[in-house]
């Protein structure tokens, strides 16, 4: 009797603003990783914003109408995976909370979370891949953002992965897990202190001598970019996923940054 092959599951990928308008080479890079997974990727057209700079502002309307359309989009997903810590925090934690008061939206939201996973926590704590397609020969340092590392317990995913390739240093800088002073509107609402933080970021970085800087938030990953770029410092930032699947064609980031 001939078996049936096991079928793949169905993966959301949910792109995200930032990798969608600045830096969409870190979505095929998650593609390529999620294929490498064993899973098959679909990329649903109804996505948005995740809706977290509403629910941080306090627009908690909006936020709601753009969860109910998120988890509307991703109907059928076996799983919903994201390429950012701070929008797969605000789809798992979050959207709970904002869908509340109807008991058949609130078991939607919640079975939405359930299936929600950041890219890397997904590839290890999920599929339990020990393997990535990419190569890199060099040193890398890389910096724990707050949403991924506070809401998600994210911290040895990323490190696990990247010192599984042949080639590549991971040398740890001073105070990983601090902020760089980004946090979306933070850094609008409070420059000088956002500026700070950032400097501080950078001197962590340069300590450790890389020649890439990496993270799992495109955000941050921007945010330091620009900084060590006003400051003449020659280190490049990437997404972990560039590295992971090999997606290194792409100029860096810091080249994209003014």
């Amino acid at each position: 009797m001939t078996s049936l092959p096991e079928q793949r599951p169905r993966v959301g990928l949910f792109v995200t603003c930032l990798v969608d308008l600045f830096r969409p080479s870190v979505g095929m890079a998650a593609a390529r990783l999620i294929e490498a997974a064993g899973c098959d990727v679909v990329v649903p057209r109804d996505q948005t914003c995740c809706g977290q700079p509403a629910f941080n502002s306090g627009d908690r309307s909006n936020a709601k109408a753009i969860a109910a359309q998120t988890i509307s989009a991703f109907d059928g997903c076996d799983y919903i995976v994201v390429p950012s810590g701070s929008c797969a925090g605000m789809l798992k934690a979050h959207y709970p909370e904002l869908i509340e008061g109807n008991p058949e939206a609130e078991e939607k939201a919640h079975d939405f979370s359930n299936r929600v996973h950041e890219l890397v926590s997904f590839l290890i704590d999920v599929r339990g891949l020990s393997e990535v397609p990419g190569a890199f020969t060099g040193t890398v340092t890389y910096h724990d953002s707050c949403s991924g590392l506070r809401e998600l317990g994210i911290k040895n995913q990323p490190r696990k992965l990247l010192t599984s390739i042949k080639g590549l240093l991971l040398s740890e800088m001073p105070e990983c897990e601090i902020c760089c002073g980004f946090g979306g509107a933070f850094s609008v609402k409070f420059p000088d202190i956002s500026n700070a933080m950032v400097e501080k970021k950078t001197a962590s970085i340069a300590a450790a001598e890389p020649d890439l800087v990496l993270a799992g938030d495109l955000g941050c990953l921007m945010n330091m970019a620009g900084k060590l770029k006003r400051q003449g410092r020659n280190i490049a930032c990437r997404h972990v996923a560039e590295v992971l699947a090999g997606e290194l064609d792409e100029a860096p980031i810091a080249a994209r940054v003014e």
